[in-house]
């Protein structure tokens, strides 16, 4: 374990957060929105900014990689020691839309600091969580005396993730030699509150799928043919009845081969989180918590595969009636998947359910979007225990584990380059990623900074 006195670290925190807050003040007033075409060019502002910046903190290689969407940021800083491990950090530059007449109290991309906080699209999601490992890195070397950092040190920072990453896992597999490493550090993830600092283990991955169904050529008169022809509405609904089993589980077979089981251990870790059910529901705007029997609420959001009912449609919507046996319906169905689970399996016994649950004189197709795949780590690999000692160091508090239910590229970068995924974020609920007024507590910011510089040394020990 690194030997830099923790006192060091946040000594050297303090010292330079005007700097470092003033830095991330100029980043989020360039509006790297990558949904919307008329910001392209604030896009490669965006990352040329960023570029600029890691070679100011002394990266020797920063590069701009192109891609056939918006352009990622990839910096790299070669460790002296000759056996040192290499670590990639992972994070995303481009931000959501956003406008003053969303909601926001200020101008969106004019931020502000009131009351300890930074009020800015980005500043939590993600260029508050990227920017402090500039600093980090930093203090890492000013309080160790290296002139290079402890580990061998990459950043790969894509401008697409609010777009849904399109373009990412054709750029990892073509720069896979490059950003060859050890472990990656995701850094576009959160804690679990402002007083619970927790480590994230895992994230689901989704498979989405429209089930569309034909029957008559056209709408046709409920009185002159109902009873006597298929409806592809009521061929719908009964195809969403039969998803789950009485006891809230996916009812097609197949979907559960593989399921990483929670251990006991992991059980305990959950129950250990401060969960109140009854202020959640109200954060979901639910009168009531309901799932797969045999499972908390946690481990249903966290470790276990769902299948949701995302839209469904068909026939007359308008007001009053309309006699018809309608001529077509649909569903659009989204699959959370677990650590065991692949997409190309789910889709297969997803199309074979269905083939099976539409009746005789109804056509069906199924059009299935790009997979995201899930991925998790073991508690026991010495790389998480890395980040939570790093993490536990600049908190000075036990550090508790968690999952995240949604979805994310991070299991592209540990398929394709066969390295486990950390995640390393200090982001709290209430910074309302993607809603107005989204901000980042500069307190726990400047706990980023501090577990960023622990954690090279951390892992350079952890990871040979």
């Amino acid at each position: 374990m690194s030997d830099t006195p923790d006192s060091a670290v946040r000594t050297y925190t303090e010292q330079h957060r005007t700097a470092f807050l003033d830095d991330l003040a100029a980043w989020l007033r360039i509006p790297s929105v990558s949904a919307q075409p008329v910001h392209d060019g604030d896009v490669r502002r965006s990352a040329e900014w960023l570029s600029a910046k890691l070679k100011e903190t002394g990266f020797p290689v920063t590069e701009i990689w192109e891609t056939p969407g918006a352009p990622a940021v990839f910096a790299e800083w070669v460790s002296e020691d000759p056996d040192a491990p290499t670590v990639l950090v992972y994070g995303h530059h481009d931000v959501q839309p956003a406008a003053r007449e969303d909601g926001w109290d200020t101008d969106p991309f004019e931020p502000v600091i009131r009351d300890g906080r930074m009020y800015g699209r980005g500043a939590a999601d993600d260029k508050g969580q990227v920017l402090f490992h500039t600093l980090g890195v930093r203090a890492h070397l000013a309080t160790t005396g290296r002139t290079t950092p402890a580990v061998n040190l990459k950043l790969l920072i894509e401008g697409e993730e609010e777009s849904g990453s399109p373009n990412f896992r054709a750029l990892v597999e073509e720069q896979a030699v490059r950003l060859a490493a050890d472990a990656v550090i995701v850094s576009d993830t959160g804690m679990w509150d402002e007083t619970t600092p927790t480590v994230c283990t895992g994230l689901r991955g989704l498979a989405e799928c429209e089930i569309e169904l034909y029957g008559p050529e056209q709408d046709i008169h409920s009185g002159s043919f109902g009873g006597a022809v298929p409806n592809p509405a009521t061929a719908v609904a009964r195809l969403v009845a039969a998803l789950h089993d009485a006891d809230g589980r996916v009812a097609i077979p197949g979907f559960y081969d593989g399921v990483t089981e929670l251990t006991d251990t992991e059980r305990a870790l959950f129950a250990e989180l401060p969960f109140d059910e009854a202020a959640w529901l109200r954060t979901a705007k639910s009168r009531a918590a309901a799932g797969e029997a045999g499972h908390s609420t946690l481990e249903r959001i966290w470790a276990r595969p769902t299948a949701e009912v995302n839209g469904i449609g068909g026939g007359y919507q308008g007001a009053g009636s309309k006699t018809i046996i309608p001529s077509s319906a649909l569903v659009k169905i989204s699959f959370r998947l677990v650590a065991g689970q692949a997409p190309d399996h789910i889709q297969q016994a997803v199309r074979a359910w269905a083939e099976a649950q539409v009746p005789a004189g109804v056509r069906h197709r199924i059009t299935f979007a790009p997979a995201t795949l899930p991925c998790l780590t073991p508690l026991d690999h010495p790389a998480l225990q890395a980040v939570a000692r790093a993490m536990g160091r600049a908190f000075g508090q036990k550090i508790l584990f968690t999952r995240e239910g949604g979805s994310g590229p991070a299991a592209d970068l540990q398929e394709v380059l066969g390295a486990p995924v950390l995640f390393l974020g200090i982001s709290v609920p209430s910074d309302g990623w993607h809603a107005p007024n989204e901000k980042v507590e500069l307190d726990l910011l400047l706990k980023g900074v501090e577990t960023a510089a622990h954690l090279w040394g951390e892992l350079a020990v952890a990871l040979r």
